[in-house]
């Protein structure tokens, strides 16, 4: 479309799209001062669940939001899990891992409607209620194409009516056949999956135990069978063969008769005869990444940036973890702006995104690829592991799901508890030695003592904004307290006269050993807080 420039915008923050990324960016931007506006094609909040399990990290980053308490409300955060191996049934407890770093040491089972709902709760408090039936048509860059211009979005609503809006950022969260990456004309890379997976929800008869979880690994793949049914007591998750046909990726496509469904059933050796089949759907699979994250005005976040097979879980929780890395610097951006910076100073903060988020989406891409082959392939070696191996070697799994570990180890895994940002343009050290979190590390939970009070570290971070971490003996920074986006807490028990920043979404952005050296004002101007010196 042709921009046009010399407007003010209307909103800060257009968010396309209201699935958990969607939902998370804008609630993130809004959390942080950002006017917000969400769109989203579907006429209604509902649809069928793919994703059933949040990760402790996702949560530790919905806490400040006030969104953990109510994810975990809707969900078990002691789930229990039974493996059927061939002829072994092995128990496992999935709650409580040795993950003392974190105030959520668990896997929640939870549905993604579920965790959709709770983010709506939170933006509606927030006075940001999502445009369903609004569908993004067409876009471009404001001031004749400006880095940091703004843009100009022409959306369509439900009875047809054409209507022109401006924002100064348009954050893409509208799946795998994303809109705003068409607009952008980035790349897609990747290839498809041999097999689909089959959802369904349906009522069971047999011996299966109720309210747990039950994995069935066999030749032809896996069987997930979930006490989280929406239409029915059990959800049914299955991988098969691709069959013929030529149906839109990541969508619930056409039903699986009921004879399908128990054919996977019996495949996996699972005890269950269908009852009634309530609900059923195909969905294709594919692993792409786009070339690149953002351009001008326009991010892509979730979905529509990289997409993966559903394999450890990485979809839902990966696309909120970039909604809460994006959605405070859009919002510092955009008061950056409103207060007469340059757009050039902004291009740390919003660069930082794609430099943070895209490699991570590359190993979580590479992860998910190996385990859905491990999982799912048809190939003979991982069709022979899961069909004749694993179940020899059932009889020694309890002996290691009970070792906290391990265990520990996975969860950390899969929670993307590895994910650092050391090369980030928002990462400074000043006090290389230094003990302590280094710069781009997610900071750890631990027991502190501020004042005469124990306390935990995460509990300090458990609203939004930027918060400064002094250590004991650290005088006063020489910069105004008067901006509500920082807070600062004094911690005791840390010996030394230096100080961590922690960026809004739990990483630590800047170290330094000299309260007096200014590297916090030089900070907080790089990630869009102008610092006025202390009176």
């Amino acid at each position: 479309m042709a921009a046009r420039g010399g407007l003010t915008p209307d909103v800060d923050v257009l968010a396309v799209g209201a699935g958990p990324a969607g939902l998370a960016t804008a609630l993130q931007a809004s959390a942080h001062g950002a006017t917000v506006r969400v769109v989203e094609r579907r006429t209604e909040p509902f649809r069928p669940s793919r994703a059933m399990i949040v990760h402790p990290r996702t949560l530790e980053g919905l806490r400040p939001l006030g969104v953990a308490e109510r994810v975990l409300a809707r969900g078990d955060r002691a789930p229990r899990a039974e493996l059927h191996l061939g002829s072994h049934t092995v128990s496992a407890q999935l709650s409580e891992v040795a993950l003392p770093d974190t105030a959520y040491p668990h896997l929640t089972m939870v549905r993604q409607m579920d965790v959709e709902g709770a983010l709506l709760d939170a933006l509606r408090e927030r006075g940001v209620e999502v445009e369903w039936g609004t569908e993004l048509v067409d876009a471009g860059a404001l001031d004749g194409g400006a880095r940091d211009g703004g843009a100009l979005a022409v959306l369509r609503d439900g009875r047809g009516g054409v209507s022109e809006t401006t924002c100064r950022f348009v954050a893409g969260c509208d799946g795998q056949a994303s809109t705003v990456r068409s607009l952008m004309g980035t790349g897609w890379h990747g290839g498809t999956y041999r097999e689909e997976v089959v959802l369904a929800d349906v009522e069971l008869d047999g011996g299966l135990a109720p309210g747990v979880l039950h994995v069935a690994a066999g030749r032809r793949g896996l069987v997930f069978v979930f006490a989280l049914g929406e239409g029915a007591t059990w959800r049914v998750l299955a991988t098969r063969p691709t069959g013929a046909g030529d149906l839109p990726f990541g969508q619930p496509g056409p039903a699986v008769p009921a004879e399908e469904v128990q054919e996977l059933l019996d495949g996996g050796g699972l005890p269950a005869r269908v009852a009634s089949l309530r609900w059923s759907a195909v969905v294709r699979l594919q692993h792409r990444l786009a070339r690149s994250f953002r351009q001008g005005p326009f991010f892509l976040v979730g979905d529509a940036a990289h997409t993966h097979s559903p394999a450890a879980a990485q979809g839902m929780n990966t696309g909120i973890l970039d909604a809460l890395n994006l959605g405070w610097k859009l919002a510092f951006a955009a008061r950056t702006v409103a207060d007469g910076r340059s757009a050039a100073s902004l291009a740390p903060l919003l660069d930082s995104y794609a430099a943070e988020r895209r490699p991570v989406a590359r190993e979580v891409l590479a992860l998910t690829h190996l385990v859905f082959f491990a999982e799912a392939s048809t190939h003979p070696v991982p069709s022979l592991l899961r069909g004749t191996l694993v179940p020899l070697a059932a009889p020694a799994i309890p002996l290691v799901l009970r070792r906290r570990l391990p265990m520990a180890a996975v969860v950390r895994l899969l929670s993307q508890g590895w994910v650092r940002y050391p090369r980030s343009p928002l990462s400074l050290d000043a006090g290389r030695g230094h003990r302590g979190p280094r710069p781009g590390d997610r900071l750890p939970d631990s027991d502190v003592v501020c004042g005469t009070e124990r306390t935990r570290v995460h509990r300090l971070l458990a609203s939004p904004g930027v918060h400064v971490l002094l250590e004991r003996d650290a005088p006063e920074p020489p910069v105004t307290r008067a901006d509500p986006r920082v807070a600062f807490h004094r911690v005791d028990s840390w010996m030394g006269e230096g100080l961590l920043a922690i960026r809004p979404d739990g990483h630590v952005g800047l170290r330094t050993p000299d309260v007096a050296d200014g590297a916090l004002a030089r900070w907080l101007d790089l990630v869009g807080v102008r610092s006025s010196p202390a009176a």
